[in-house]
């Protein structure tokens, strides 16, 4: 069997296109892990669980992914609503980390 993924423009029929949704997927769950490691790693840095959530940084972010999106001709606007997804989940888990981190029982 091959397992060769295919780039979109090159695929031929639906088991082309669903390696490579598969093989893109697990790339960004890659992806993810690193972001969540940088999410550990900034509630370890931080000493004040209240500077967590900072909504300047959360825009801009978000901003950031949108205008990238649209640079690429992708549906932007759909993005930016999945970063926003994205940055409130990571707040969460930075949050839950930095309580797990500094727990005393």
């Amino acid at each position: 069997m091959n397992d060769t993924i295919k780039l979109p423009e090159d695929c031929t029929d639906m088991r082309d296109v669903r390696r490579g949704v598969d093989a893109t997927d697990r790339e960004l769950m890659k992806l993810l892990e690193r972001r969540f490691g940088y999410m550990r790693a900034a509630a370890r840095i931080k000493t004040d669980r209240n500077v967590v959530r900072d909504e300047a940084r959360k825009q801009e972010v978000i901003e950031n992914a949108r205008a990238d999106a649209e640079d690429r001709r992708l549906p932007f606007e759909r993005i930016a609503s999945i970063w926003d997804a994205l940055v409130e989940a990571s707040i969460d888990y930075e949050l839950d980390t930095w309580d797990r981190l500094r727990r005393t029982d």
